[in-house]
């Protein structure tokens, strides 16, 4: 059979690959693409398996840049600590777009599988938890509905064992504009941070003083960044559920929305928002 299709292989596209790897096989896309596996017989069981899946892979790659970055930042390679935060950011603009797809999914659709998913809930998300703990946000009863798991368990334990992403942050802030850490407050390993007046005393200094401390201030606002991102994910997950279930109870146990819109008041970088009022 005679074409005049295009042929890819005749501008050196490599087209066999019995023997090398291909875009599959570096991806290992045989394995991935295994891993969706509705419980039900419903239609919209895939999307909603594929939309946490795939924010879980999102996380993956936050966690792994906000790790970076906090070594970059101890290491004194600013240059590289900012660019990483500008993705993170970036991630979690790409984590909000995905409620999008989520919610064209009806209350009707949801409820023909709701129940196969028993007690399992993103709230159990380690991940999520994970970045909480990186940024600041340290409650160690999140702690709890992961003892099943000794390996999760021990990740999110070691996380708790040192200084957050923001109390380096705050380290850097304070050997900056005092020339060194004597005045720092201890950080609270194990406890959500809250705003602290020696710390937004010295952000105020940043803010009023901008093209003096420049740097500061740009890491100051790649953080708000994070943060504004994060909050709309909240956000947007608050509404999305209450679109789909409206007031029920969370499958995991919690109040549902009334549990997420309670965290909406949480602040990662208290000073940071509070400064603003300051000026």
């Amino acid at each position: 059979m005679s074409s005049n299709a295009y042929n890819p292989g005749d501008d050196g596209a490599k087209m066999s690959f019995k023997s090398d790897m291909s875009y599959g096989d570096y991806l290992h896309l045989d394995e991935l693409l295994s891993q969706q596996q509705p419980l039900s017989d419903a239609h919209d069981e895939m999307l909603f398996v594929i939309q946490h899946q795939t924010s879980e892979l999102w996380m993956k790659l936050a966690i792994h840049e906000l790790s970076a970055a906090r070594e970059a930042l101890i290491s004194g390679d600013m240059a590289t600590m900012f660019k990483m935060l500008a993705r993170v950011a970036r991630i979690f603009e790409q984590l909000n777009s995905a409620w999008d797809v989520l919610r064209t999914m009806t209350p009707a659709d949801y409820t023909r599988f709701r129940e196969t998913l028993l007690r399992s809930s993103g709230f159990q998300s380690y991940q999520y938890r994970l970045i909480e703990y990186l940024l600041g946000n340290r409650n160690p009863n999140m702690l709890k509905p992961h003892a099943h798991d000794p390996k999760t368990h021990q990740i999110l334990l070691a996380e708790l064992a040192r200084p957050s992403f923001y109390d380096e942050v705050v380290r850097h802030l304070f050997v900056t504009l005092d020339g060194h850490d004597r005045n720092l407050p201890a950080p609270q390993l194990d406890a959500p941070h809250n705003a602290n007046p020696e710390i937004m005393a010295r952000w105020k200094t940043v803010y009023e003083n901008i093209e003096a401390h420049w740097s500061l201030y740009d890491l100051a606002e790649k953080l708000v960044d994070i943060e504004d991102y994060f909050r709309r994910w909240r956000f947007n997950h608050v509404t999305t559920v209450e679109r789909v279930i409206g007031f029920k109870r969370g499958t995991g146990g919690t109040s549902g929305a009334d549990y997420l819109r309670q965290m909406l008041s949480v602040e990662l970088f208290p000073e940071l928002w509070h400064v603003r009022g300051e000026l």
